[in-house]
């Protein structure tokens, strides 16, 4: 195996190491509507690897957690002098 992680198990680390009937997915779309951003966004992150995803055919699906994990690390906040 590559000495990535492994798709199928950076999925699950993303997930918090629920079982997969248990995860929610959400396509590309439903993605960028939760982050308000374009759907060429979310292919980026996703395809950069700072979006866990797998793919199902010719689309991808992301853990509904890793998206709320995402933006939970990516939040900036605001530090009163």
């Amino acid at each position: 195996m590559p000495d990535m992680c492994g798709r199928f198990r950076c999925v699950m680390a993303a997930a918090g190491e629920r079982p997969l009937n248990e995860v929610q997915f959400l396509t590309v779309a439903e993605v960028a509507s939760v982050m308000r951003v374009s759907k060429m966004t979310v292919y980026r992150l996703v395809h950069s690897g700072h979006l866990p995803a797998i793919r199902v055919g010719r689309s991808f699906r992301v853990p509904e957690q890793a998206v709320h994990e995402y933006l939970r690390e990516s939040y900036v906040g605001v530090e009163s002098a």
